[in-house]
């Protein structure tokens, strides 16, 4: 009975060991990371961000090269501001725009970044002024909707077929 113990302990603490491994080689080359590491921190401010939560990509000319590492509310102007990790080698310029994208209709959220043309290069801790926030195709179906109905109604129903015309009468029998 000890021997069977022992070799039950054995077996689960290899597999736990293959489980740290596991989860220690997703987390590395996933791109993603537990602490912020070593970036460019950059800040921008959003009227909106649906949808978009910490950890969301970073990407300049559709190439992953950071993330979102926090979000919060000013408290005065009641914006979004986001703070942006990516990578320290980059050298963007100080004109650069930053814009809430959707990876598909009904895919997840990032931050595209578009570089601008100016001498002046991003700091750490600097802040992307220049910003598009995110556009919410609920609203936007709901404003096609609307306009369409309003069309519809200042035509007054033109759109409407015409009514089919009355059958002619019927020949007098003989």
């Amino acid at each position: 009975m000890q021997k069977r113990s022992l070799a039950e302990l054995l077996t689960g603490a290899v597999i736990l060991a293959v489980a740290g491994l596991f989860l220690f080689y997703a987390v590395t080359t996933s791109g993603r990371s537990i602490s912020g590491g070593p970036g460019l921190s950059l800040t921008a401010r959003f009227d909106r961000i649906d949808g978009l939560a910490a950890g969301a990509d970073v990407r300049l000319a559709g190439v992953k090269i950071g993330q979102v590492v926090a979000q919060r509310i000013d408290p005065q102007s009641f914006l979004a501001v986001l703070t942006l990790r990516v990578d320290a080698g980059l050298r963007l310029p100080h004109d650069t725009s930053a814009e809430i994208q959707s990876e598909g209709l009904l895919g997840g959220k990032y931050v595209a970044l578009v570089p601008g043309g100016s001498d002046r290069i991003l700091r750490d801790g600097q802040e992307i002024e220049i910003t598009q926030s995110a556009v919410s195709l609920e609203s936007l179906l709901g404003r096609f909707i609307f306009s369409v109905t309003e069309m519809n109604q200042q035509r007054g129903g033109a759109d409407q077929p015409a009514p089919a015309p009355a059958p002619a009468p019927a020949p007098a029998p003989r």
